[in-house]
């Protein structure tokens, strides 16, 4: 609703480093990707900083949202820097992504993939930049995961054959029931995003869900009142 940092969450990227995954874990206490300027597509908060090697340089996709009730607008940019800790120059191209929720990248042959999921005017689907910045639609999905944390083994490996990706986590935010026992949940998902596999079932398309999924959804109250004024004059 309004620029991040007036109510307390002010977000940029910042940066700690540790010898092993387990820590201990020094932070830099330095921004390392500020905020745009005021009017920038990324003066709100940035979130999901994703740094994969290429060229021998750090490339770290980051996501900017700006939300809104019933709105939610989120673009995906790029940040270059020649060592993990900065400093980073963001791309004069940005914002090199128009959608996707969640920022989820891999190498694949010579460029790199995208994992687009949920918002934006090209959600759920696949897209490619072969020059690792001017991505475009490869493919459209379904039942693409919430929030994907894939097992990327060529990520940092500098490679120039990105192999890509055959499983990775996620996460649900909506397990339970609403308000009485509503939880988050990490899962496991399986996919073949892979040059070194080849399963036909997975890239199946025309997924059919239950009806219930539809059914649930349901109208609200003024739906339902507009619906049953329209119906009324049509009876006349």
């Amino acid at each position: 609703m309004e620029a991040s940092g007036l109510k307390g969450d002010y977000c940029p990227v910042a940066v700690s480093y540790a010898d092993s995954p387990d820590g201990p874990w020094t932070p830099t206490n330095e921004i390392v990707i500020p905020n745009g300027p005021e009017g920038a597509w990324d003066q709100y908060a940035i979130h999901d900083p994703y740094p994969l090697v290429h060229n021998g340089k750090i490339y770290l996709y980051y996501k900017s949202a700006f939300n809104r009730p019933g709105n939610v607008w989120v673009a995906g940019g790029l940040a270059i820097a020649d060592h993990p800790l900065g400093p980073f120059k963001k791309h004069p191209l940005n914002p090199v992504l128009n959608s996707g929720h969640e920022v989820t990248l891999f190498p694949f042959k010579e460029g790199v993939a995208a994992i687009v999921a949920k918002d934006g005017n090209e959600h759920f689907t696949i897209q490619y930049a072969k020059d690792w910045v001017n991505f475009e639609i490869a493919s459209i999905t379904e039942m693409v995961p919430i929030a994907t944390g894939p097992f990327v083994p060529d990520a940092f490996t500098n490679t120039s054959d990105g192999r890509g990706i055959t499983w990775g986590l996620c996460h649900f935010v909506n397990a339970g029931q609403y308000g009485v026992n509503q939880h988050s949940i990490l899962a496991r998902f399986d996919c073949d995003l892979s040059l070194d596999v080849d399963d036909p079932t997975m890239k199946a398309t025309g997924i059919w869900q239950a009806p219930n999924i539809y059914f649930q959804q349901g109208l609200n109250n003024l739906q339902r009142e507009r619906i049953e004024n329209q119906n009324k004059l049509l009876q006349k």
